[in-house]
């Protein structure tokens, strides 16, 4: 593990957790300079391949998924912890699917299903690119479903 400081290559563990997941996250210290920092460990299981809209199938991108979650959460009180939990647990539903291929719209349905109980203004950010909301109407007939 290289050093984020300055580089080097070794670096020695100062202590280890393990959380509900099956992560693991390590604190290191580095032999160099003597900064420490983390690790993170999960393991890798085979996700599905997602089936887009268009036919066309790509790899699961976890990174991706952080970035679309991420925009509709800029601004809100919706920590990286959060948001990383939520896409632990939209690919770890998927990998418990057992497919080999998923559509992309189950991926949408579990974060848009995720988003709501996190920040509802994030679930609508969110909601006006997936749902394709491109009226006030649609956009206000959402807010009324959530208001229910």
């Amino acid at each position: 593990m290289r050093c984020p400081y300055c580089q080097h290559k070794s670096s020695k563990v100062v202590d280890t957790s393990h959380d509900s997941h099956g992560n693991i996250r390590r604190r290191r210290e580095c032999l160099s300079c003597g900064q420490r920092f983390s690790s993170y460990e999960r393991p890798i299981l085979a996700t599905p391949l997602i089936v887009k809209q268009d036919g066309a199938r790509e790899d699961f991108d976890r990174e991706k998924l952080k970035r679309g979650i991420g925009i509709s959460c800029v601004k809100r009180p919706v920590s990286a912890a959060d948001i990383e939990r939520l896409i632990g647990q939209v690919e770890t539903e998927l990998q418990k699917m057992g497919k080999s291929e998923v559509s992309s719209r189950a991926i949408g349905d579990k974060v848009i299903e995720g988003l709501k109980e996190l920040d509802q203004i994030a679930y609508m950010r969110y909601a006006i690119v997936y749902l394709g909301l491109d009226d006030l109407h649609a956009l206000r007939a959402e807010i009324d479903r959530l208001l229910v």
